[in-house]
């Protein structure tokens, strides 16, 4: 793995977890594309565990139904990457988790090759929010450079997402 990404991730994780900390918050991770890469980064972070409940690695379409409640008609007319998705996943993790707070869910394309024209190597979903707040979406282009570059980049970018979200009151 790329020296930045290494050092990027550890930077990021320790002020997510801080700002975490410091509002109180409990968070919960829902990933697909990136197999627990985001929850690896914030539980290696010490004292993690006073703000982070549970990361699933909810990478097959049954494991989305299964474990997160998500439609298998959403997941049939949209596909795995798409906003509806990752929005039902996010619902799914307030669901499964009554003591978080903050909630993340991301889905996407890592490659190598396109699912379709429709959806390209690097495309990604993320859905993110504050428990009884509107669930708030990204879409990411990540350059097609690997699949592990994609898996990584989108780690970072879903982090700064949350950091963001911490951020405001």
């Amino acid at each position: 793995m790329d020296l930045y990404f290494i050092a990027k991730q550890k930077e990021l994780g320790e002020l997510l977890v801080r700002k975490a900390l410091k509002k109180n918050k409990t968070i919960v991770i829902g990933e697909s594309c990136t197999g627990g890469i985001i929850s690896s980064i914030i539980t290696s972070v010490p004292g993690s565990s006073k703000v982070f409940d549970q990361g699933l690695v909810t990478y097959s379409n049954k494991a989305k139904i299964d474990l997160l409640g998500v439609k298998e008609g959403t997941l049939k007319d949209q596909g795995a990457v798409s906003k509806d998705v990752v929005t039902e996943m996010v619902s799914g993790l307030f669901q499964i988790s009554p003591q978080a707070n903050v909630a993340l869910s991301i889905s996407g394309v890592a490659g190598p090759g396109n699912l379709n024209s429709q959806k390209p190597e690097g495309l990604i979903w993320i859905a993110y929010g504050v428990k009884g707040s509107m669930i708030k979406t990204s879409m990411l282009r990540i350059d097609p450079l690997g699949r592990n570059y994609v898996r990584q980049k989108s780690s970072i970018e879903a982090l700064k997402l949350l950091l963001k979200l911490l951020e405001n009151p």
